[in-house]
């Protein structure tokens, strides 16, 4: 079967920034230009297609990553529109793995945000060509170069801006197009109707600045531009397209656009950058991977005749289908019925239905192609970050990292009948979410719910009670403590039973100290004290004992650890008895080191009207917090601050009562730092354990 759309006219994108930046918004406006829908939904009335879940329409914000396709030009666009809140992070990082292209949106108003930082670094670290957005330019306080002055500054990169607004807050009526010259506004509300003109005159000095701006960025890219610009010739606007999108594939520059989405403004300027500047499949290098049995380097080139791979990146529970596992093909074509590799697993799998997904609706398939982001049904064993390959090229594809939590709740059921659901209830949940986790706690037989922010947990149990029909009460929320030491120790470890026969021989000396990593280890044996195949089993025992600290049983971390004498047995010496050996010895050795308790800091940001600064500021030095920048945006003050995650439970009710509801604030992870010795007792105490 021939493809329906050749590699070269799919785009397969994101839509990211920081919440309420107008995602959402720009993606059904987008779905509605390319007759995808022929009604806008609107977020502030939960009847958007992409905000499909009722806990999103009921808050307003997105929660889960949603994906869909359009048409646009005779250019197939594959669009996962993600949540822009810190809680659902991993929505973003799963969806930049897969993804070739990504549009940035920002408000015109607030600029770089605290998350638009975090989905930034996101993108940044998968190498993913992005453009900017610059949304809301017909509100108040909206400042265009302000924006992007910052999209230069706080994100370290290149913007290269592509359009002028016409007018701004109330007068926005369109943009001025510097690669053609010509200014767009437009005759109806629906914005359908563009009217391409002549610039105002009094914007012509400012469009030749920034037009110069654009040709010197972009002239480097291709040297035929570079030639006719030096020459002083005036230069067609195709070949100036064609070196925006040498220098946008390879992240070199950012295209910088600005429209008001909600107003139906610029958005089909928006999916014209996308075709015209952001990569297709074929753009990007060859996927890189590993052969399972050797773990030697190979990759898949972008095409329908290479061994098929592909990358299971989002697990999701539907109420009629049932699992459904979101795949991206990088090579070759998988069709209904394959008997496919997980490669990461070493286990098959076999293709049940290909559906391609329109939100929460579906549409069957009978085979996906190099370049194609799809739902399987049938696949039983595949997780989040999985290799499916062919049977007879197997291949293992760059894995996905997931942030560890940093809320704990006590969690459970109101009936014995619930009981027997809860925790299939919470094993599905954690298949959808990595960054979602469960536990038994053996001292107290409670169980645990962990994520990454309260909202994250109380999605959690909302979910709980309206999909898997399981009521259950949630305790307070608990903060992730750490433990680490301040000093370096040595101390031996020595793992001696005799029972007639064999015995068990094992004696090790360790020495720590701080570091900067979660956990390293080295041996510094020498002349044969301890043979080579019992060094894994003493690093083993090590990370095992760092499990559970010594101060409180809470997780070690940035600590090194170094094997530098022992002894072994020539009949009695065992793996088990080396790594029981490294376990004592890491044991003492954290006891020697003064251990002390870390605690989770969040990065917060309020958005707080003049009136309210002083409360607000005396209220985050009262929660243990640290002011670190003011900033001024006309009546609104954005304090910037590092508040231990423990003092920002409860925060949003109160800060709605200091200012009345007319603040918001924003927060996500920091970093651990040394817990105050109250705090400190107070950890130590809760879990009803003394030091060792």
């Amino acid at each position: 079967m021939a493809r329906e759309h050749p590699l070269e006219v799919i785009r397969n994108i994101g839509i990211i920034a920081h919440i309420d930046a107008g995602k959402t918004t720009t993606t059904e406006r987008i779905l509605f230009y390319t007759g995808r829908l022929h009604r806008m939904g609107e977020v502030h009335d939960g009847t958007t297609t992409m905000d499909w879940m009722v806990q999103e329409r009921e808050r307003g914000i997105t929660i889960t990553a949603a994906a869909t396709a359009c048409d646009w030009k005779g250019f197939r666009v594959n669009i996962i529109d993600t949540p822009g809140h810190v809680d659902f992070t991993i929505e973003v990082e799963r969806s930049l793995r897969v993804l070739d292209g990504a549009v940035v949106i920002f408000c015109a108003r607030g600029g770089v945000q605290p998350q638009s930082e975090t989905v930034w670094r996101q993108a940044e670290k998968y190498g993913v060509p992005r453009m900017a957005f610059i949304n809301k330019m017909d509100g108040v306080g909206a400042d265009f170069f302000g924006v992007a002055d910052q999209i230069r500054t706080k994100l370290d990169c290149r913007p290269v801006l592509l359009q002028l607004p016409l007018g701004v807050e109330d007068t926005f009526r369109g943009v001025v197009d510097l690669v053609t010259g010509r200014a767009i506004a437009y005759a109806d509300e629906l914005g359908v109707q563009e009217v391409v003109s002549d610039p105002p005159a009094d914007m012509a000095e400012l469009i030749r600045e920034h037009r110069v701006a654009l040709l010197e960025a972009v002239s480097e890219f291709d040297d035929e531009l570079m030639v006719e610009y030096l020459d002083g010739k005036d230069i067609p606007a195709e070949l100036i397209q064609r070196a925006i999108r040498k220098g946008t594939v390879t992240a070199k520059i950012i295209p910088v656009l600005c429209g008001a989405a909600y107003r139906n403004k610029g958005v089909q300027l928006l999916l014209d950058a996308v075709v015209n500047y952001l990569p297709s499949p074929l753009d990007l290098p060859d996927t890189m991977g590993t052969v399972p049995s050797t773990n030697e380097p190979t990759s898949r080139h972008p095409s329908d005749d290479e061994p098929a791979s592909a990358l299971a990146f989002k697990i999701q529970s539907d109420p009629y289908v049932g699992r459904l596992t979101y795949i991206r093909v990088y090579s070759g074509v998988i069709k209904t019925g394959d008997v496919l590799s997980n490669a990461t697993r070493g286990t098959r799998e076999r293709i049940g239905r290909l559906l391609r997904m329109h939100a929460d609706r579906r549409e069957e398939m009978e085979e996906a192609r190099t370049g194609d982001i799809v739902a399987v049904v049938g696949l039983k064993q595949s997780k989040t970050g999985d290799s499916l390959c062919r049977l007879d090229r197997p291949i293992i594809l760059e894995p996905m990292h997931f942030a560890a939590p940093v809320i704990y709740v006590a969690i459970e059921p109101k009936t014995k009948a619930d009981q027997d659901k809860l925790s299939l209830s919470l094993a599905r949940l954690s298949e959808e979410d990595p960054t979602f986790r469960f536990f038994t706690n053996e001292e107290t037989g409670q169980t645990i719910i962990a994520g990454m922010g309260e909202l994250h947990l109380e999605i959690i149990a909302d979910r709980l009670l309206r999909e898997f029909k399981v009521e259950a009460n949630v305790g307070r929320p608990q903060v992730a403590y750490k433990e680490t030491v301040r000093h370096s120790a040595k101390a031996e470890g020595r793992f001696i039973r005799q029972t007639g026969g064999h015995g068990q021989y094992g004696h090790v000396w360790l020495e720590i100290e701080p570091s900067t990593e979660m956990f390293s280890f080295v041996s510094a044996i020498r002349g044969g004290a301890i043979p080579s195949e019992y060094i894994p089993a003493v690093e083993q025992g090590a990370r095992e004992a760092c499990e559970s600290g010594v101060l409180a049983g809470y997780p070690v971390m940035r600590v090194a650890v170094r094997l530098v004498d022992g002894s072994f047995h020539e009949v009695d010496s065992s793996e088990m008895a080396f790594r029981i050996a490294g376990s004592l010895a890491m044991r003492k050795a954290l006891s020697l080191a003064d251990p002390i308790i870390l605690e989770p800091v969040m990065d917060v940001e309020v958005v707080v009207p003049e009136d309210y600064v002083g409360e607000v500021l005396a209220d985050i030095n009262a929660r243990r917090g640290r002011i670190d920048d003011m900033e001024s945006h006309g009546n609104l003050h954005v304090v910037k601050a590092r508040v231990p995650l423990a003092q920002m439970f409860g925060y949003a009710t109160d800060l709605r009562s200091r200012s009345q509801g007319r603040a918001t604030y924003t927060m996500q992870f920091a970093s651990y730092e040394p817990a105050p010795p109250a705090v400190s007792t107070a950890a130590i105490g809760a879990r009803g354990v003394g030091r060792k």
